[in-house]
């Protein structure tokens, strides 16, 4: 939950980072991608944050959310798992894969990697993303949680050997 500190947006755990709250950072991005909401998402990064995600370069919030209002408006129930790979002082590196389908109901599992860098509050101002689309069978899937947070239960992107 962000905070406001002499009218400072701070978005806690701040840098630099520790691999407990570095993971804690990324569980708490995993649930606002799965919350599908555009406008929370959004909150968590700069004002002027710049991404690169796959061919797309948004630029400062009011960009994330027309992307992301886009891309959940493409895919479907949308489910996600993000995992830690490294971090040091600000900067947290994940990997990621989620499913979600198309209005012709192809399944797809979605891999990914991010780079992330944050600036001194814990916003995110940088996010790079590669990304790439499997299209499987509905019999595939791996996720099954209904929408939204996943629960604390759920096997990692490790123990499903993704």
């Amino acid at each position: 939950m962000s905070t406001q500190t002499n009218s400072v947006e701070t978005r806690p755990p701040l840098p630099p980072f520790t691999r407990e709250n570095a993971t804690q950072k990324v569980r708490m991005a995993e649930d606002g991608w799965n919350s599908r909401d555009p406008q929370r998402v959004s909150m968590v990064y700069t004002v002027d944050s710049q991404w690169r995600n796959r061919a797309e370069f948004p630029k400062g919030r009011e960009a994330i959310v027309e992307f992301l209002t886009r891309k959940w408006s493409k895919e479907l129930d949308y489910r996600l798992i993000k995992e830690l790979w490294a971090f040091d002082a600000n900067r947290i590196a994940v990997r990621f894969a989620y499913e979600w389908h198309d209005n012709s109901g192809q399944w797809f599992r979605s891999y990914g990697n991010e780079n992330w860098q944050f600036d001194a509050n814990g916003l995110m101002e940088l996010r790079y993303a590669s990304i790439n689309d499997l299209p499987i069978n509905e019999s595939e899937r791996k996720f099954f949680w209904p929408l939204g947070r996943r629960p604390d239960d759920h096997v990692s992107l490790s123990e499903l050997g993704l």
